[in-house]
């Protein structure tokens, strides 16, 4: 009996030691999935009888990255868009239509490695990514970073919170975001020492309190991968909170499935916007 026991118990002691070997040396594969569904783009924009433009950004560590720039004829603002960590552009459709439907202009780039774009993802890498498109911006569009607004969607929320934090931008807007790696992490795995290993840490709290621009955060209550209470966390944690747009629906379809709540909030964000 005493040997069964043993035998167990190292067992799942190798088993324990086996998956924090694994998130200590592969967090970069188990953060940034660009190969989930995979690179290959579906569609364009003009599926949906959108205007755009195919266009290549240049980072500062000399990596190429593919983006589409979609115009809007009158618009009120322009916004780069960041994405979450899994697909590329052209898995964003449905977002695009609704900002051209709110009379916006919106950048969305493809961060390295995912879709077309060279390299492969890292945290500071991402980084460098959304610096290469506020650039492309002010170079190609003549727009200076405090008239750009920064969207980002989970994992894009921490990237944008962090530009957001490192020079004036007109708005912020975070959606579905996580507080940080280590935070989400901890709460996915309470068995594995999460804090201790993390090497990345896509941190949007200490991001998001030094953004001196008018930050929204929206997330829903039915999220089954960012929990709501991260969200709540944000907004308390914001330098300049101006709401928290609630949500139904899960991480992946909350905005559609409360599609006229979430227009009409944005809507009204725009529209405050100095």
């Amino acid at each position: 009996m005493l040997r069964a026991v043993v035998i167990i118990g190292g067992t799942v002691l190798l088993a324990w030691l086996a998956m924090s070997l694994i998130m200590a040396l592969g967090q970069n594969r188990l953060v940034f999935l660009p190969h989930i569904p995979g690179r290959e783009l579906v569609a364009t924009p003009e599926a949906r009888g959108l205007p755009y433009q195919e266009v290549w950004l240049t980072t500062a560590d000399e990596l190429r990255l593919h983006a589409w720039w979609l115009p809007h004829d009158s618009p009120r603002g322009t916004l780069l868009f960041l994405h979450g960590n899994a697909g590329n552009i052209s898995h964003r459709l449905d977002s695009l239509e609704i900002f051209h439907e709110l009379g916006v202009s919106v950048l969305i780039l493809d961060y390295r490695g995912y879709g077309r774009s060279e390299g492969r993802p890292d945290e500071p890498g991402v980084y460098k990514d959304a610096e290469a498109a506020l650039t492309w911006l002010e170079g190609q569009q003549g727009l200076a970073p405090e008239e750009v607004i920064l969207f980002g969607r989970s994992l894009g929320a921490a990237v944008a919170a962090r530009t957001a934090a490192r020079q004036p931008v007109r708005g912020l807007i975070l959606e579905s975001a996580f507080t940080s790696a280590p935070d989400l992490g901890a709460e996915l795995y309470p068995f594995l020492p999460v804090r201790l290993l993390a090497r990345l840490q896509l941190d949007a709290r200490e991001a998001v309190s030094r953004v001196e621009a008018p930050t929204l955060v929206v997330h829903s209550r039915q999220d089954d991968i960012v929990p709501f209470h991260h969200g709540e966390a944000l907004y308390r944690a914001a330098a300049r909170p101006v709401g928290l747009l609630e949500l139904r629906g899960d991480h992946n379809t909350g905005f559609l499935v409360s599609r006229e709540d979430y227009v009409a909030g944005l809507d009204e964000y725009l529209s405050e916007l100095p």
